[in-house]
């Protein structure tokens, strides 16, 4: 969900062969689509990660029928989905399912093969054996997984690419061209089967599973955009709370913090040397701005007022701790925080407007509250 609660859209995301759903990159595309507030559901396909029922029993067809139950959950419990999402052969299966969710208005797939037969190369030394004895233990992502017959002929039941010719939905295919394991000419039989409107993205330098976070997360935000010309993203304002900002985290993204100030999205995070990723701004950097923000809307209100030719107003701001001029003796322990503001005042301005212009920015409300005693109350919802 997005941090408000309050999604504009909700998408459908199939993970890869043998994945789960809570492989990193999934995560990380999840979270960026969430960003722009849309909600994704994810879900483990049978007999893999938390979901039950036997792998080796388990086959393409048996995916589709998963993510076709699954949107129909979301339809029952929440929204049915606008979006539908897969990775590897989950893209596949969504290109299959597509058609039958008559709620989707958008399709994405990432590292797809362009027919389900391809998966058979994972375990082409076992073919022999599967064909044998009706089943073989193949080892795929360094975990052993049990293959049956009935799987290798399900794969070849399925004709994908007239799937793709009568999909007639929006389609953007995300692929790399360094993909080891699902080549890039899958991308382009994909790409020639669809109709029109159609996009490729090429995932340069990408490995198949998008292990690099920042290749998942440009992934999301390029649905997200895309999705928002085919898509009614329909926007509610306001959170499920009485308060103007909620932020959060979660274990997984260390010390990376959501944050939804009125409606509006940002990030907070660390520096990659004290442990974070350097996705957003520091807390401090957050609270700095806010000043320098304020400060300068404060001064456009004023010059606008006195019709005054301000034509931009640049805020200069850096945050450090040191002693006070009047505490010079003081130890360590007694340094104060300084935020020194300086001014780029840019217009047909004489002197003592810009001086004026410094006596303004000190009445600025973020000033004021910073200055003038603030008290925190903090207190447990739970």
């Amino acid at each position: 969900m997005p941090v408000n609660k309050r999604p504009t859209a909700y998408a459908l995301f199939a993970h890869c062969f043998t994945c789960n759903k809570n492989l990193q990159a999934v995560t990380n595309i999840s979270r960026a689509l969430t960003a722009k507030g849309i909600a994704v559901m994810r879900f483990d396909f049978t007999g893999l990660g938390e979901s039950e029922g036997d792998f080796a029993d388990t086959n393409f067809s048996s995916n589709v029928e998963d993510l076709l139950c699954a949107a129909d959950h979301l339809k029952h419990e929440f929204q049915a989905p606008k979006i539908i999402i897969g990775h590897s052969l989950g893209g596949a299966a969504v290109l299959m399912a597509a058609s039958s969710i008559e709620s989707v208005e958008a399709v994405a797939t990432i590292g797809a093969p362009s027919d389900p037969p391809h998966v058979k190369r994972l375990f082409q030394n076992s073919l022999e054996e599967i064909e044998a004895t009706g089943y073989a233990k193949v080892s795929i992502g360094g975990r052993p997984f049990t293959i049956k017959k009935q799987f290798i002929e399900d794969l070849e039941r399925n004709d994908l690419a007239q799937t793709i010719a009568s999909l007639k939905k929006p389609l953007i295919v995300f692929h790399s061209p360094q993909d080891a394991i699902v080549d890039i000419k899958n991308a382009e039989k994909i790409y020639k089967a669809a109709h029109h409107p159609k996009s490729y993205i090429s995932l340069d330098k990408a490995d198949h599973l998008l292990s690099g976070k920042r290749d998942a997360i440009y992934v999301g935000e390029v649905i997200a955009a895309w999705a928002d010309r085919y898509v009614n993203l329909e926007q509610e304002t306001g959170l499920d709370t009485d308060h103007q900002v909620v932020v959060r985290n979660e274990d997984h993204n260390g010390y990376l913090a959501e944050i939804n100030a009125n409606g509006h999205y940002l990030l907070a995070d660390e520096p990659k040397s004290v442990g974070g990723t350097d996705f957003g701004g520091t807390p401090y950097d957050l609270l700095v701005s806010a000043l320098g923000a304020c400060t300068a809307l404060t001064l456009r209100m004023y010059a606008e007022h006195k019709k005054i030719d301000l034509q931009e107003v640049k805020v200069h701001l850096t945050r450090e701790k040191r002693h006070a001029e009047d505490a010079e003796h003081l130890d360590a322990s007694s340094l104060m925080e300084f935020i020194d503001v300086e001014l780029e005042l840019t217009g047909n301005l004489t002197q003592a407007q810009k001086e004026r212009m410094v006596e303004i920015a000190h009445k600025c409300p973020v000033h004021k509250t910073m200055t003038h005693g603030l008290k925190i109350n903090v207190n447990s919802m739970g």
